[in-house]
């Protein structure tokens, strides 16, 4: 909970001097004209976090996951991300898109809540978990700081998150609960999708390298709605050609739920390659 809040102070104290950028800065006041570009990526996130299940099937417990890091180039099955942006004037809108299919991989059942309480479980054997969901992102924005040296737009929107995560265990013994009277089975499989939807706030746009078609692109949000807290954020390098661009970045997704609901400090981190293309 401390790092969560010191993500969201961190957060507020950039959007306040974002908010100071055009204080005596030089703005360029961008054309009147429609702008549309739309940027098919390729990214390859490793995965990390907990899930926590309901109760399985004749068990006496909720299962708690610890999942990945997964490496990415031997479990991702299926992978498509694309985004777009529309902007005229000071305005613009955007919106981007990833699903990704991530197959079996090692786990572990970290802990089993029988009811509030928990018992750790160091008997793993052999734990599988399999991830399959997409983002979707919806945004509005403003440019505060237009053209160079320092393109930056603040922007309100919302995100929805959805995954199926699925989950085979096997213990070397079963977990007893307290007191003897609930048993967690020694094996079995588990499959539970959840659905967010969360309102966020952000900043974003890139920092030009002198005169030349260099740039620094950046990106981050945060926000909250069906999840705890969310936020991302991406930070790379661009170049720019009359036609659009080819940007290499780093890129990092991050949700927390409830303790009692699935998705339990889950991060989707690592590096993303696209093209953009302007008409």
């Amino acid at each position: 909970m401390k790092r969560d809040r010191l993500i969201i102070f961190a957060f507020a104290i950039l959007a306040a001097l974002t908010l100071c950028g055009p204080i005596g800065a030089a703005a360029q006041t961008p054309g009147n004209q429609w702008e549309f570009s739309i940027t098919p990526y390729l990214w390859l996130p490793n995965i990390g976090g907990t899930l926590k299940y309901s109760v399985p099937p004749g068990g006496g417990g909720s299962p708690e996951v610890e999942v990945g890091p997964y490496d990415y180039l031997e479990a991702l099955r299926f992978a498509m991300m694309i985004s777009g942006e529309v902007r005229k004037n000071r305005w613009s809108a955007f919106t981007d898109f990833i699903y990704l299919d991530f197959s079996s991989e090692k786990s572990a059942v970290k802990t089993v809540d029988f009811g509030g309480s928990l018992v750790r479980s160091s008997a793993n054997v052999s734990t599988d978990s399999s991830l399959r969901g997409g983002a979707w992102t919806l945004g509005a924005g403003y440019a505060v700081l237009p053209g160079r040296p320092v393109d930056l737009d603040v922007f309100g929107g919302l995100r929805y998150f959805g995954i199926k995560a699925s989950t085979d265990w096997q213990l070397t013994v079963a977990v007893t609960g307290p007191g003897g009277g609930q048993t967690f089975p020694r094996t079995g499989s588990i499959s539970e999708r959840v659905d967010l939807w969360d309102g966020i706030v952000g900043v974003k746009g890139r920092v030009w390298l002198g005169r030349s078609n260099w740039a620094i692109p950046y990106y981050l949000d945060a926000g909250t709605g069906s999840s705890r807290l969310t936020w991302q954020g991406m930070l790379g390098v661009a170049y720019s050609f009359k036609w659009g661009g080819v940007t290499l970045a780093y890129r990092h997704l991050y949700y927390d739920q409830k303790d009692d609901k699935l998705v339990q400090d889950m991060r989707f981190s690592g590096p993303a390659l696209g093209v953009t293309f302007r008409f």
